[in-house]
């Protein structure tokens, strides 16, 4: 089957209809450095050709948690328990502006080996890599902005308690 998004950037489509949801999100530190998801280059998703973190909306009944053990499993085929995760911060989007109530997105960190980024099997997205927290803060690569604003307080959280 042909690609017909392939060599089209979906980055400015500015007329597909856009679902927001609620969801979560994992900010996985491997070794100190970051584990990112190139977002396919998919018309109509949030942000499509840019890296940014695992995850996704939860679906009903499930908690956060559970939703973010499942995306993790969809995504990458890794099997974590909910004490693998830390809260670490929420955003909440009003989108009272185009008639739509709130939505909000919450971020949990996991610290994984890095020996277990072999074991990892990309299921969801264009392709998955480890940046430095510098790669992040110098934006080397395009990042999806409610991410690279979550990761960039995870990366200066120490600056932050001071």
């Amino acid at each position: 089957m042909m690609d017909l998004h392939r060599d089209v950037d979906l980055r400015l489509d500015t007329s597909t209809p856009l679902k927001p949801a609620n969801a979560v999100a994992a900010i996985i530190v491997m070794g100190g450095d970051y584990l990112l998801q190139l977002r396919d280059n998919k018309q109509g998703i949030f942000f499509p050709a840019h890296w940014g973190c695992f995850g996704g909306a939860p679906e009903a009944g499930e908690t956060r948690e559970e939703a973010l053990v499942r995306e993790l499993h969809e995504e990458l085929a890794i099997v974590l328990e909910t004490a693998n995760f830390r809260y670490f911060t929420r955003f909440e989007f009003d989108l009272s502006f185009a008639g739509r109530a709130p939505i909000w997105r919450y971020f949990y960190e996991i610290e994984l080996a890095a020996s277990r980024l072999a074991d990892l099997r990309l299921q969801e997205g264009s392709a998955v890599q480890l940046f430095s927290a510098d790669e992040i803060l110098t934006a080397t690569v395009p990042l999806a902005p409610y991410d690279s604003f979550a990761l960039w307080f995870h990366i200066n959280r120490d600056r932050l308690r001071a």
